[in-house]
Formats: structure tokens, sequence, C-alpha cells
């Protein structure tokens, strides 16, 4: 799928004639809740490493660094709308990049969860920790698969 027209399209089985406003219900509802809370996020961990101060209840005056990469988060996805870039390729490169990156994030989260050291009384349990090394496996099985042709 390369426009967002064929992927309202695929829902026509499902919705019908109301296809395209199912579509354009759920992609409005995806951005108004994932723009947010990505840029948002984004401003917490940069400010965090470059030892800002942040925080949305903070005034933009304080905590400039901070609003200034939510704005610029904001403005590139923006720009990127503009951009000859096509947003439903964009959509899916960004999934296998979060797929393959996804692999040793949870290889780090579980070593810290069974560290009494970092999780001090809420260290996971070993069939959490078994389950998590599961999940992983099966992850990176996937990851390694996506690139065998074939």
């Amino acid at each position: 799928m390369d426009t967002a027209a064929k992927a309202a399209s695929a829902l026509r089985p499902l919705a019908g004639n109301l296809a395209y406003a199912l579509f354009a219900v759920g992609i409005l509802g995806v951005g108004l809740i994932g723009v947010p809370v990505l840029a948002g996020s984004a401003a917490y961990a940069l400010a965090e490493t470059m030892g800002w101060k942040e925080g949305l209840e903070k005034k933009v005056s304080k905590a400039g660094g901070f609003y200034g990469v939510i704005a610029a988060s904001v403005l590139a996805g923006l720009g990127i709308q503009y951009s000859p870039i096509s947003p439903m390729k964009a959509l899916f490169w960004s999934a296998v990049i979060n797929g393959v990156v996804a692999v040793p994030l949870m290889v780090v989260i579980i070593l810290l969860v069974q560290k009494e050291s970092v999780m001090g009384k809420y260290t996971a349990s070993r069939p959490i920790r078994v389950l998590g090394w599961i999940a992983t496996g099966v992850m990176g099985a996937a990851a390694v698969r996506m690139f065998i042709p074939g």
C-alpha cells in the first residue's frame, strides 16, 4: 500500500461505504494521541539527557529547551507532511525500525528488572523473566527473518 486511499479501500469489506470515514477518523485519532505523546516523550528524554529543566508544569521561560524540542518535533512532522516522502512508506519503515530496535531494548529491560539493586522489592519474578526472554526471542527471530529473502 502506497497511499492512504488504498489503505482506506482495504477497510471496505469491514465498513462498506463508510471505509473512508472510518480510516479518516482512525488517522485523526492516532494523530491526536500520538503527536503529543511522541513530541513530549522526546522532549523529556532529551531534556533529561542534556540536564535541562523540563516539565509541562513549567513555564516556557523556565524550560525553553524542553518546549523547543516539542515545537521542533511538531514542526518536523508538519514538514514531512509537505515533503515528497510517502507517508505510507514512512509508516512502514518506522515500524520496521521499531521492530528491530525493540530487541536490544527488551534485553536491557529484562536485565534491569531482574536486578534487585535497580528494582528493589519490585524485581521481576522468574515466570515474568522467562516470558520476557521468550518474547525477546520471538521478536529477535522475527527481526532476523525479516531480512532473509524468500
